[in-house]
C-alpha cells in the first residue's frame, strides 16, 4: 500500500523549495566538516605527533558520536520540535568547530570532534524528515535528489578551499572556515523553518534502550579502533570491549522487544522494504568515507602531493556525486533496483581499480576513480532512500530516518577502523618480507642492475633502501584495504532485487 503524505503538513509550492534550500544548507554544513577534516589528516598527524591509527580517531570518533546521537533525533524532534533541534544542533556544531581549531592536543581535538558529531547528528535525519513531510510522496525522488545536490556541495567546497587554506596557513583554519557557514545556516533556519502544527506529544525517552545502544556502539568502536595496536584478543582491553559490546547489544535487543514504549520501535523492522534497506544502508555507509580517510595519507606519504592538490582531487569525487544527481531522478523513476545496483557497481569498479595502483599513481588515476566513487554514491543515495521510506507510515518517519542514519554512520566509522587496521598490519608484515633479501650474504645485491643507484655499502644507501621498502610495503597495505572495499561493494547486489516497490514507485 502506498502511503500519501499528510495533507495537514502541506505548504505552498514556493515555500517548499525555500524549506528545501534551508535544510540542505544544514546537511551541507555537516558534510563539509567531515570531508574537510580528511584533507588535513596527514598535517594533523605531524602537528600532534600521532600515528596513522591515532589520527584516524579524529574521523571515527566523530562518526560514532553521530551514530550514538542519531537515534534520539526522532525523540528530540517530538519533544522539542524540529526547528529547535536544528537551531541547537547548528549552534553547537559551529561552536565545536571553533574549539576543534583551537585544540592543542590530539585528545582535546578528538573530544571536540565528538561534540561536533553529537551536535551535528540530528541535522541530517531531521532535515530529511522535514523534506519527506513537506513534499508530497509523488515528489519525494525529486526533493531527495535536490537535497542531495546540496549535500554534495559540502564535499566539493570543503576539500577545495580547505586544502588551499591548510597549505597556506595550518590545519586549524579548515575548522575556522566552517564558522561563517554555520552562522548563515543558523540564521536561515531561524527565519524560514516554522514550528510544526499538531506536533506529536513527546513521550519520555527510553533511557535503558538508549544507553544500552550507546554502550554497544562505543564498545565496538573502541575495540576496532584499538584492536590492532593491542594485538586484538591477546589484550584484556579488547576482550572487555568485545564483552561489553555484545552484552549491551543483547540488553538493547531484549529491551526493545519487551518494553511497552521502546527506544526504537521493533515494528519498523516488520516492514520488508525498510528491513532490507537497513542492511543496504549499513553496506552503503561502509563505502562512504573510507576513500576520504585513506587517500590523503596515501597521496601525501607515498607521493608527496601537497594539501591543495589533495583537496582538489577529493573535490572531484564530489563533482562525480553532483553529476549523479542530474541523472538519478530519471533513472530511479525508471527502475529503482537497477539504479541502486549500478551505484554499488560503480563503487566496486572504483575500489578494484584503486587496488591495481602502484607507488607511481598519477593525478588522473586518482581523479577518475574518485569521480566514479562519487557517481556511485549519488546513484545509490536516492534509490536507497526510496526503498527504505516507500512504505513507512508518516508517524514513523522521524524514527525511521534516525535509524537509517545511525546504521550509515556507525558502519562508516567501523569500516574506517577496519581498513586502517588492514593498512597498518599489511605494512608491518610486508616490510618484514620485503626486507628479508637484504643480507650481506645475498649475491643478488652484488649485481648493479639489482641495486640500481642505491649503494648498500653506505649508511645513506641503506637508509634510502629501508625507506623504499617501507614505502612499497605501505602501498601494499592500501591496495589490500581497497580490495576489501571492492568486495564489500559487490555483496549488496543480490539483496537489492529482493525489494518489492509499491505500484507507481518503480517500473
Amino acid at each position: 500500500m502506498t502511503i500519501t503524505a499528510d495533507p495537514a503538513t502541506m505548504v505552498p509550492a514556493s515555500r517548499r523549495f525555500i524549506v528545501l534550500a534551508t535544510v540542505s544548507s544544514a546537511t551541507m554544513l555537516y558534510a563539509m566538516a567531515i570531508t574537510v577534516a580528511n584533507v588535513v589528516l596527514p598535517q594533523m598527524r605531524g602537528a600532534l605527533s600521532a600515528t596513522p591509527d591515532q589520527v584516524a580517531w579524529v574521523i571515527t570518533f566523530n562518526l560514532v558520536a553521530t551514530a550514538v546521537m542519531t537515534p534520539i533525533s526522532g525523540w528530540l524532534s517530538n519533544r522539542f520540535g524540529r526547528r529547535n533541534v536544528l537551531l541547537l544542533g547548528t549552534l553547537g556544531f559551529t561552536i565545536a568547530s571553533v574549539l576543534c581549531g583551537l585544540a592543542d592536543s590530539l585528545e582535546a581535538l578528538v573530544l571536540y570532534r565528538i561534540l561536533q558529531g553529537a551536535f551535528g547528528a540530528p541535522l541530517v535525519p531531521v532535515s530529511q524528515a522535514i523534506i519527506l513531510d513537506t513534499f508530497p510522496r509523488s515528489q519525494h525522488s525529486l526533493a531527495t535528489a535536490l537535497w542531495g545536490v546540496g549535500v554534495v556541495m559540502g564535499p566539493i567546497i570543503g576539500p577545495t578551499f580547505g586544502g588551499t587554506i591548510a597549505e597556506e596557513y595550518s590545519w586549524r583554519w579548515v575548522f575556522f572556515m566552517i564558522v561563517p557557514f554555520g552562522v548563515m545556516t543558523f540564521a536561515a533556519i531561524w527565519v524560514f523553518i516554522k514550528r510544526r502544527p499538531n506536533r506529536p506529544k513527546g513521550a519520555p525517552l527510553d533511557w535503558l534502550g538508549f544507553l544500552a545502544l550507546a554502550a554497544a556502539l562505543a564498545a565496538f568502536q573502541f575495540m576496532f579502533d584499538r584492536g590492532e595496536r593491542n594485538s586484538w584478543f591477546e589484550s584484556p582491553e579488547t576482550i572487555i570491549e568485545c564483552t561489553v559490546g555484545f552484552l549491551a547489544a543483547y540488553i538493547f535487543l531484549v529491551h526493545i522487544t519487551t518494553a511497552e514504549r521502546p527506544f526504537i520501535s521493533p515494528k519498523l523492522f516488520l516492514n520488508r522494504n525498510y528491513c532490507i534497506g537497513v542492511v543496504l544502508a549499513f553496506m552503503f555507509g561502509m563505502l562512504n568515507f573510507v576513500p576520504l580517510v585513506l587517500m590523503p595519507s596515501m597521496l601525501q606519504d607515498l607521493r608527496g602531493f601537497p594539501d591543495s592538490t589533495i583537496g582538489i582531487l577529493l573535490a572531484i569525487r564530489g563533482a562525480g556525486n553532483l553529476l549523479s544527481f542530474l541523472l538519478v531522478i530519471r533513472l530511479a523513476q525508471w527502475n529503482v533496483h537497477a539504479t541502486l545496483s549500478f551505484g554499488f557497481l560503480c563503487q566496486a569498479i572504483s575500489g578494484y581499480a584503486i587496488s591495481q595502483f602502484d607507488v607511481n599513481v598519477t593525478y588522473f588515476d586518482v581523479a577518475w576513480t574518485g569521480a566514479l566513487q562519487g557517481l556511485g554514491i549519488g546513484m545509490s543515495w536516492v534509490p536507497l532512500t526510496l526503498i527504505m521510506f516507500s512504505t513507512v507510515r508518516p508517524e514513523f518517519l522521524d524514527d525511521a530516518s534516525a535509524v537509517f542514519h545511525m546504521f550509515r554512520n556507525f558502519s562508516s566509522s567501523l569500516f574506517i577502523s577496519i581498513c586502517v587496521a588492514v593498512v597498518i598490519r599489511s605494512t608491518f608484515v610486508n616490510s618484514a618480507e620485503l626486507g628479508m633479501p637484504l643480507s650481506e650474504f645475498s649475491k643478488l645485491l652484488t649485481l648493479p642492475w639489482v641495486t640500481g643507484v642505491l649503494d648498500l655499502g653506505t649508511v645513506q644507501g641503506l637508509a634510502a633502501t629501508s625507506g623504499e621498502i617501507k614505502r612499497q610495503a605501505a602501498m601494499i597495505g592500501y591496495i589490500n584495504a581497497f580490495r576489501v572495499y571492492a568486495v564489500i561493494a559487490i555483496i549488496p547486489l543480490p539483496l537489492i532485487w529482493l525489494v518489492r516497490m509499491p505500484k507507481g514507485e518503480d517500473a
